[in-house]
């Protein structure tokens, strides 16, 4: 346990431990596996480093060790995942002072990063290229996301009872868990539980679609689902269309993307994503937030300039 663990044990030992302790059934599994993984890269890079040998030449040096191999921000979110057990011991006294103060976050040069989402010309020729037909299939899951942004995990997990045709919205309340499948699991926040309005198309197409299934069970799982294959189904479609290969997360992207340039407000955007604030939707989507206000800047001096 922890206050058994002295400054001679090492590092490792008490991050593996101190995870145990204030993590496990605190955070969930995709963000446990995340400080799992920061336990591994530990053994690698440091195994036999002590608590009392942890300064703030030997963090740096694990910093600098394992930015060779990673970019600025990965290494940024190593050092953040290392941070709050390196205070804790600092606290227990095991650590005689905060060797990560004034840490400097290195980090190989991004990679060029793949388009991740398309504008309405190219998402119109992409679901022109589906195939709806009377069954339920990832054809009918793309044209869903595309026009709901929904998280893939939120829209594998919809059931007949989700969707209130009368209304024109369907319920956001849990999500699948199609990566360890165990069922149905919660939400990825609070924020994220809400009614995601539907055009009329969807509402019709919807409405049939779901008759033949039981009204407690998702429509899109059939066995084993696989974000992977979803996401092969949609290369696909973009290729034959013509258009940028994106990733079903993509399609979440490219249904923000167009409700921004449309001059839909960011509060309203961020509502209807599930994201659990505002800042959220502004960071993820800077880059088009700044050339709207540019487009901005255009309309106002334009607006000005007629005043005469």
């Amino acid at each position: 346990m922890l206050n058994e663990l002295t400054p001679n044990d090492t590092f490792c030992d008490y991050y593996q431990q101190w995870v145990a302790m204030y993590k496990e059934g605190a955070v969930r599994d995709v963000t446990l596996s995340k400080y799992r993984l920061t336990c591994a890269w530990l053994q690698r890079l440091i195994p036999l480093l002590t608590l009392a040998e942890l300064n703030r030449i030997t963090y740096q040096k694990l910093l600098n060790e394992y930015a060779v191999s990673h970019e600025r921000q990965t290494t940024m979110d190593f050092h953040h995942q290392l941070k709050g057990a390196v205070l804790d011991a600092v606290d227990e006294g095991l650590v005689e002072r905060d060797p990560t103060r004034k840490a400097i976050i290195k980090g190989k040069s991004p990679r060029a990063k793949k388009q991740k989402y398309l504008n309405q010309f190219e998402l119109h020729r992409l679901l022109n290229d589906l195939d709806l037909g009377p069954e339920v299939s990832w054809d009918w899951l793309i044209l869903l996301i595309a026009k709901t942004g929904l998280r893939f995990s939120e829209a594998i997990a919809l059931t007949p009872d989700d969707f209130e045709f009368s209304r024109q919205v369907v319920s956001v309340n849990k999500t699948w868990d199609y990566k360890t499948g165990t069922g149905f699991v919660p939400t990825k926040n609070r924020s994220s539980v809400r009614k995601v309005q539907l055009d009329w198309q969807l509402v019709i197409q919807f409405s049939e679609l779901t008759k033949r299934f039981p009204h407690d069970e998702p429509i899109f799982v059939e066995g084993k689902v696989y974000n992977s294959t979803a996401n092969s189904v949609l290369e696909r479609h973009c290729k034959r269309a013509g258009v940028p290969v994106i990733s079903v997360h993509g399609l979440r992207h490219t249904h923000a993307s167009l409700l921004l340039f449309a001059g839909v407000s960011i509060a309203s955007v961020a509502k209807r994503l599930g994201h659990a604030s505002m800042n959220t939707t502004q960071k993820t989507y800077l880059h088009i937030i700044q050339e709207l206000e540019n487009q901005d800047v255009d309309l106002v001096m334009r607006s000005i300039s007629s005043l005469i």
